[in-house]
């Protein structure tokens, strides 16, 4: 057999087509109609008990902070710890800082298992209970967990379909890939993102699972606080047609450029005992700056029926305001195109990954002279505001590390005044195609982005 024949494409032909089949798959699918899939959380929220309270920091079952260093750690020596780090950036009105960070440098698994019936690809989502959630369930991958706890450090059950993704043959693997997660609370955290087809094999359902469309997770999207953040990332990932017939630039040039802006950047962090952390506080309530901004680090005490383990302790960072992550797009030359910031975060393993236009907590920024704010900032508020954003949804991040960490994501049309088609330094247009295949490679779009480009790959909004 020649070594021809042997290679095959890079990507299967017929897998865009499927997704896309799929995504124009809306109102039913295989076991529940969209309009129904909220009553179905409430019943499985009924289902179980969930109970989250607040706990002092030094009341932690399991955790404590360490002598010498005050870090935060688990008595396992797994799972995460809460450290202090040191920032030092070459732009923005924060040219240096120190904060808690949370470091956990085992990768998870992020993995929805996907299958065909009546020839439409469905997605299997859980429903799964995080103590960071605003309203506690949220659909779900298939399998959400930590190195910890798929290898049953907690002593709890095993992973259900865990064995689909660890296992999985290399045919049966439609996308794979190690993404970042949050930059300004992580430090270097990344997790495995995969969806993995269950071609020839029977999938017994679970009462706490479901079987929906690429096209019903879009209208979903639509919906605040539903479709959790590994859901979304993965979906972010997906390895959808490029439908656009040319871009303002081309593949290499954006790459060109995106390098140039991490070449530039003169980023040092570094990891630091909690303890030396300046300008926090540490109190009853937990680990907070005094002027109330940004973020702070709080405990919980948590009971969850249908979890590996049923009762734990844990701390949880949480912000002190809600988001903004938004998208200002324009049609170029009959294309639509995406505004994309070269963001600095200092817990990016590359020091800088692409970023939607505008993403920040606004009350963080009110107290800093208007000149000094993130640029764009005003029009996307203004769009918030004013209901002209074509895509606005409120969803929450993390909700297994952050507490009710709410963030509005938005798609804001644009035009050569808001944003002109040579934009400042740092931004550049790129067109959903050319995200697309970035999201392939880890590191090069952050978890925001991935959230906005998801909503476009489902048909959450359309540009």
């Amino acid at each position: 057999m020649s070594t021809a024949a042997l290679l095959r494409p890079r990507v299967a032909a017929d897998l865009p087509a499927r997704l896309a089949r799929s995504a124009a798959v809306t109102g039913a699918g295989r076991h529940l109609r969209t309009e129904d899939v909220t009553g179905w959380l409430a019943e499985r929220a009924r289902a179980h008990r969930f109970t989250v309270r607040r706990v002092p920091l030094d009341r932690l079952e399991q955790w404590s902070f360490a002598p010498g260093t005050g870090d935060l750690v688990h008595r396992s020596g797994r799972f995460f710890a809460v450290r202090g780090l040191a920032a030092r950036v070459d732009e923005g009105p924060y040219g240096s800082w120190q904060q808690p960070v949370i470091h956990q440098p085992e990768v998870g698994i992020l993995g929805i298992l996907a299958k065909e019936f009546d020839g439409v690809l469905h997605f299997l989502m859980q429903a799964k209970m995080e103590p960071g959630n605003p309203n506690l369930i949220q659909l779900s991958p298939t399998v959400q967990a930590t190195r910890s706890n798929y290898q049953r450090v907690h002593a709890g059950s095993g992973v259900k379909y865990l064995e689909h993704f660890t296992g999985a043959p290399p045919h049966l693997v439609l996308a794979d890939s190690l993404q970042s997660e949050h930059g300004a609370w992580f430090y270097r955290k990344a997790n495995r993102n995969m969806l993995v087809e269950a071609a020839d094999t029977e999938v017994p359902c679970g009462p706490d699972h479901i079987w929906l469309t690429l096209g019903q997770l879009g209208e979903l999207l639509r919906l605040d606080n539903l479709v959790n953040m590994d859901a979304r990332t993965v979906l972010g990932c997906l390895p959808l047609p490029e439908t656009e017939a040319g871009a303002l630039h081309s593949d290499l040039e954006l790459l060109s450029w995106f390098t140039a802006e991490r070449a530039r950047h003169d980023v040092d962090v570094r990891l630091m005992p909690l303890a030396d952390v300046e300008g926090w506080t540490r109190d009853a309530d937990g680990i907070r700056r005094p002027d109330g901004r940004f973020f702070k680090v709080t405990g919980v005490a948590v009971e969850a029926g249908n979890r590996e383990v049923t009762g734990w302790s844990q701390p949880l960072i949480e912000p002190c305001g809600t988001g903004v992550a938004a998208f200002l797009f324009r049609r170029l030359g009959g294309v639509p195109h995406l505004l994309v910031h070269a963001r600095v975060e200092a817990g990016y393993l590359n020091r800088v990954e692409l970023a939607p236009t505008v993403q920040c907590a606004p009350r963080d920024w009110e107290p800093v002279p208007a000149a000094d704010r993130p640029p764009f900032l005003t029009a996307v508020l203004r769009a918030a505001e004013q209901g002209g954003a074509p895509y606005s949804a409120v969803h929450s991040e993390e909700g297994g590390r952050f507490l009710d960490a709410c963030v509005r994501y938005l798609f804001v049309a644009a035009d050569e005044d808001t944003a002109p088609s040579e934009p400042p330094p740092g931004y550049t247009w790129a067109t959903v195609g050319q995200l697309n295949s970035l999201a392939a490679h880890g590191h090069y779009l952050n978890v925001q982005a991935r959230t906005l480009l998801a909503c476009v790959n489902s048909g959450a909004v359309r540009l």
